[in-house]
């Protein structure tokens, strides 16, 4: 395959990536305004995903070696139960255009500040003002909420995303550390988060599906475990091997941009000027975070 075949597949598959990113936004936020809870998304999310990829972890094992509990832990249930949680959750209470800055939108900030006290990396000149303007965006997307009071309890939710990113954040350090493979780690996520966390979701009494048909039970499997939590982890680990780690993070740039977006056309939130301008920040501040601007693009793909 020729080298501008295969950077096209993997602009392709980082374009996808952050277009399901914001997808799992959107549909989540329209699932738990509507008959599904939160549990039950995450049920949804987690078991189907582990019984698809058991062949997988039987090659790959599910346990992550030599790391200290705490790691391990992260790693285990992290990124397949924790995260998605949090984000689920707030997105009970925000809008999708809130989630979508300050879940994603502020990953890069987190995961700068976790990389700084994790392993002291010092981040340069440009990515530091990008880290600013992230911050100022989310301040302003959050404080439109809070002084207009359109969303009453909308500040729970933005602390929810807030603690979810960060938490994303400090799982994406350990696992670069940690030298697993993109597949690894998601099926260490998955099998853990059905053994561990999926009976504890049953236990609240919140997973009885019995406002939803079981075609809606089908779309969602499909849509949060088969596309959300698996297809988006290919994609994104295909995009990052082609492009590089730096290119592939400047395309989650378009997360906030999408989430606000869609969360106008399809889920009928209501922006203001001030709000636009706080997922513009965060934007263009991922961008500049992404570090892409301070390296050269590669001659070759391997």
């Amino acid at each position: 395959m020729e080298i501008s075949d295969k950077r096209g597949f993997g602009l392709f598959a980082a374009l996808g990536t952050v277009t399901i990113w914001a997808g799992f936004i959107l549909i989540t936020r329209f699932a738990v305004q509507g008959t599904f809870t939160v549990e039950e998304l995450l049920v949804l999310r987690l078991i189907p995903g582990a019984l698809l990829l058991a062949p997988v972890m039987f090659r790959l094992g599910v346990l992550p070696r030599q790391k200290t509990w705490a790691r391990s832990a992260i790693l285990m249930v992290g990124a397949s139960a924790v995260f998605p949680y949090l984000v689920s959750m707030g997105l009970a209470f925000a809008p999708a255009s809130d989630g979508g800055a300050l879940a994603p939108g502020m990953l890069p900030f987190w995961t700068a500040l976790a990389a700084f006290v994790l392993m002291g990396e010092i981040p340069g000149p440009r990515r530091r003002i990008g880290l600013a303007m992230i911050l100022v965006g989310a301040m302003l997307v959050s404080l439109w909420q809070i002084i207009a009071g359109s969303e009453v309890d909308a500040w729970k939710g933005h602390l929810m995303f807030l603690l979810g990113s960060l938490l994303w954040a400090i799982y994406s350090v350990i696992f670069r550390q940690s030298g697993l493979s993109p597949l690894h780690g998601l099926v260490i996520g998955l099998f853990w988060g059905s053994v561990l966390i999926a009976p504890l979701l049953i236990a609240t009494g919140n997973v009885t599906f019995s406002r939803v048909s079981l075609t809606d039970i089908a779309v969602m499997i499909v849509l949060q475990s088969f596309i959300i939590a698996v297809l988006a982890m290919f994609l994104f680990g295909y995009a990052v091997r082609i492009l590089g780690a730096a290119e592939t993070a400047a395309f989650g740039a378009l997360t906030p941009i999408l989430a606000l977006l869609g969360g106008v056309a399809f889920l009928g939130e209501t922006v203001t000027p001030l709000k636009i301008l706080g997922v513009a920040l965060v934007a263009a501040g991922v961008f500049l975070a992404s570090g892409i601007l301070s390296k050269q693009r590669p001659a070759t793909v391997s």
